[in-house]
This record gives structure tokens, sequence and C-alpha cells, in this order.
């Protein structure tokens, strides 16, 4: 075999695609579809509201000053874009596994790959960054409810950001939270989406009763010296609030649970991005309206719960947003956390991964072990990794997937031109392009470090795949005719 055939071969490997359309995955592990158009909107509510608007506004205001709100407006709309683009590819290969399986149907099995360390990132720190903010709105509901606080040796990681803020033990608090939500998930997915609902309802309706009483204090002059900090840093800040917007990315892990995929997923993910929008630039213009912006920096705990204290002048406000928080931020946590085990789901059941991550429960029709190992290692960062430490790498991984996506949809256009899609881009090619440009603006403002965490987080993940996806794909199984559609049914090629 001469080495021209070798690379070819390699090659051939790199870039082979999985099919399109409604026959992506007709073999395998399937999920039961349960979810609806309704339950699916709540899903992107619910892990985008919460992670951005409780806690972020204590890192992103120091950043920009008022001008954070242009950088929620911002990202909003590379959100936006990115988001219609995921409703036409969601409506193309109406499949679990998000961006991954979207890029290893248009891009090739190497870019699946990157791509997928982009996810797993996102998600598995995102889900941790926000079980960390949880704590600081528990310990502020418990305080104001019992009169006690929680010791700050189980509410602190063992280091921090700031030399100046506080350290402990462990994020206990944390830890709670992320071994619930696996305990809910692996009941089933219906019975999440349901919960979810529930706790999104109260978390608009908290969210709402914070806008009214933050604008009976509203004093204009706090927006005077809007951009304090330059242009630059509204997009940085932008670059921040970015990690809120995984939401949007979360509906599209559902794929393999959604009734009528091809039609519900474009509604909920559109439905979810209005929501979303509206009330992230209400509440940061009402926040802003209260207090001067530099003294946004010692509010990362709480930090909207303060803000009514300060405003009415009693903790009962305070106590009722902190509660909502408690509740709501769960919903982030349990949607997050859902999105990282359906992603693995996708990666096992493809052979990217260990056949145990594709394991369905014949009980529970859900990937249990799949989630038990997401929640620990999940549980570990949200115990000893600080919340500052988290948040921008959570954002490259969503801005990268973002790219993705949008360059997706132009490639799928090209390449098969009559595939059925139950949604199509408004404005194309133009509105791709403008996600792309969009997402390419916030990455550039991040910080050199999170530049080198993302690339030596992705180099090992595409390491793995080398050694073994390549080996076990069951695309290249089926390719060398190491596989039949029948040996994916019965479950031979997990031996």
């Amino acid at each position: 075999m001469s080495t021209s055939t070798v690379r070819g071969g390699l090659r051939g490997e790199l870039w082979r695609r999985k099919p399109v359309g409604e026959s992506a995955h007709p073999h395998g592990p399937q999920l039961t579809r349960s979810i609806g158009t309704f339950q699916l909107t709540m899903f992107g509510v619910g892990a985008t509201i919460g992670t951005g608007i409780f806690f972020v506004l204590g890192s992103a205001v120091p950043q920009a000053g008022p001008a954070v709100v242009l950088s929620f407006v911002l990202a909003g709309i590379a959100a936006g874009l990115a988001a219609i683009c995921y409703a036409e590819l969601a409506s193309s290969v109406p499949v679990s596994g998000s961006t991954y399986s979207y890029a290893y149907a248009t891009l090739g099995e190497v870019v699946a790959m990157g791509v997928a360390a982009c996810l797993l990132l996102e998600y598995g720190v995102s889900t941790a960054a926000v079980a960390v903010g949880w704590s600081g709105y528990l310990n502020e509901a418990v305080s104001n409810i019992f009169g006690v606080e929680l010791p700050q040796a189980l509410l602190y990681a063992p280091f921090n950001a700031d030399p100046e803020g506080p350290t402990g033990i462990i994020n206990l608090p944390a830890v709670v939270l992320v071994g619930l939500c696996m305990l809910l998930l692996i009941r089933g997915a219906s019975e999440s989406a349901r919960l979810n609902a529930i706790m999104v309802v109260i978390k608009l309706t908290v969210l709402a009763m914070f806008v009214v009483i933050s604008f009976t204090a509203f004093n204009g002059a706090n927006f005077t010296d809007f951009a304090p900090l330059g242009k630059a840093a509204i997009g940085a800040a932008a670059g921040t609030i970015f990690f809120s917007f995984i939401g949007l990315d979360a509906v599209s892990t559902a794929g393999d649970e959604v009734k009528d995929p091809q039609r519900t997923m474009p509604r909920a993910l559109i439905a979810a991005l209005v929501i979303v929008i509206v009330f992230y630039v209400l509440v940061a213009v009402a926040a802003l309206g209260t207090q001067p912006w530099t003294e946004f920096s010692g509010q990362k705990e709480a930090g909207l719960s303060k803000i009514l204290e300060i405003v009415t002048g009693t903790n009962i406000w305070g106590t009722v947003l902190a509660l909502g928080a408690v509740i709501s931020i769960f919903s982030v946590t349990l949607v997050t956390l859902y999105g990282q085990t359906r992603i693995l789901f996708a990666m096992g059941r493809d052979g990217m991964l260990p056949p145990v991550f594709a394991k369905v429960s014949p009980r529970s029709g859900t990937p249990v072990n799949n989630t038990i190992i997401v929640a620990m290692i999940v549980a570990l960062l949200a115990a000893f990794v600080p919340l500052d430490y988290l948040i921008d790498v959570v954002s490259i991984g969503t801005l990268t997937a973002f790219v993705i996506v949008s360059l997706g949809v132009i490639i799928l256009r090209r390449r098969e031109p009559d595939l059925k899609r139950g949604f199509k881009v408004p404005g194309y090619p133009v509105t791709p392009v403008l996600s792309i440009l969009a997402c390419a603006y916030i990455l550039s403002s991040l910080r050199a470090i999170t530049w080198l965490v993302f690339a030596g987080w992705v180099l090992v993940f595409l390491a793995f795949y080398l050694l073994y996806g390549r080996k076990h794909s069951v695309v290249g199984k089926i390719q060398r005719g190491e596989l039949t559609p029948n040996d994916i049914t019965t479950g031979e090629h997990d031996r």
C-alpha cells in the first residue's frame, strides 16, 4: 500500500458524513418522543433565562458599565441569527446531538468531533457554573427566612478568581442541586419537561415583579456616562453574557424525544429566542436604573435580590426573588444537564464514545448510566471551581457551535438543495453570514487564556477521536463492510 493510498484512506475517514433528513438515525437505541412545542419552548427559556440575568450582571456590568445593555443586545442579535440557522438544521436533521449531529451530516466526522468537544465543554461547564450561582440565592433565601446563613466553608470553592473574594472547602449546595437534577432526569424526559415548564412560569413571573418594582426607583442619571470603558468593553461583556444563551442550543439536543420534530423544533427555537431577549433587556435596563454601574461589582451573589432590598427598604421582595431564583436556576441546571447527556447519547450511538453512553434503560426510556457519569463530573466542577473561571469557557464553546451551525446551513443548502426542510432561514445567504460575523466579533474579544484552555481541550478530544472514535465509528464500520443495519438494530456493534 502506497503512502498516497494511506493518506487518501485517512482523508476519507476524517471527512465521512452521516445521512441527512428523517433517515439520519434509522437504527440503534431510540428514545421516546414525548415532548411537545410548549414544553420544548420552555426547555429553551428554562435553560437560558436564569444564567444570564440572575447572576451574570455582577460580572458583565463592571466590564462595560451602562453600555452592558448594548452587550445584551449584541449577544442577543448573534444568538438570534444563530437560532434561525438552528431552526433550519433542526428541521432538516431532526435528531439528538445538537451541533454535533448537524456537523456530522454537513461537514464530516472530524469536524463533528471538534464540535463535540465544544459542546461537552459548553454544557458541562455551564451546568457547573449555574449550580455555583444557585448557592448564593439559596443562602440569601435561607438567611432572610430563617435568619441563619449557611457556613462559608460549604458555600465556596477552595480558591477564588478574586484574591479578595470568599473561599471555603466545597460548594455543597451546588453538588446537591446537580444530584437532584440527575435523579429527575433518570425518571424520564416527559416528567422533566413538565416540571421545567412549571419552574419557567414561576421564573418569568418573578422577573416581571423585579422589573415593575425596579422601575419605581429608576434614575436616568445612571446612564449618563453610558460607555465609560470604551467600545471594546461592550464586546468583551457580550462575550461574558453569551454564556447565558446556551439554552437555545439545548432545544436542539432534544431531537429524538420531540413529537413532529421538523415542525416543533423551529417553532420552539424562535419562540424561546423572543421571550429570552425581551426579558434580558428589560431586566438589565431596570437593574441599571436603580444604582450606579460601579456598585454591581460587589453583587455577584444574589445580585437582583440585593437590588430589591435597596429599592424597597425591606427584604420581603428580595426574598421572593431569591426563592424564585432558587427554583428557576434549578430549571437551568436541569435542562443543561439534559442537553449534555443527549449529546453523549448521540455520540455513543454513533460509536464515537463507548456504548455505555448510548444504553437506554427499558424502564425509564432514558440513558441512565450516561446521566450518572455526567452528573458526577459536573458535581466535581461545581464543588471546587469558582464561577468566574467557568463563564468565559462556556461562551467560547457556545459561540463556536453557533458558527458551525450557521456554516452548516450554507453547506447543506448547496449540497442537498432538495432536502425536505420544515423551516428555511429567511434572507439566505445573508442571515447565516451575519451570524458567523457576529459570533466571530464576540469571539475576538475573549481573553487569550480562554482561547488557550479551549484549544487544549479540543486537541485532547481530537486525539481521543483518532485513537478510539475513528476505529469504532458506526458509519465507518458500515462503509468497511464490518457492520450491516441488522447488526446495529440487534446491538451487535456494541460488543
